[in-house]
């Protein structure tokens, strides 16, 4: 589920809640749009703690460390 189902997740869930004046019969509207959107804010803690692990990067093992204490120092 990436971004734009967990946000319609979210959007569905809220309408669902303080939006319908629906009664329907063994169903509570209300239940079921609160569970919707607590589904839509951990797919979305999910998929943004994953897309955040991706971006980063370890260098690269021929990469030259440069200390900054022996970096030259250019003045004009």
């Amino acid at each position: 589920m990436g971004i734009g189902g967990c946000i319609g997740l979210l959007a569905v869930g809220a309408i669902l809640t303080f939006a319908v004046d629906w009664h329907m019969a063994g169903i509570n509207v209300d239940l079921v749009g609160i569970i919707m959107m607590i589904v839509g804010i951990i797919g979305l803690a999910t998929y943004v703690s994953i897309l955040k692990r991706r971006r980063t990067q370890p260098p690269s093992p021929g990469a030259p460390v440069v200390d900054v204490e022996e970096a030259p120092r250019y003045y004009k």
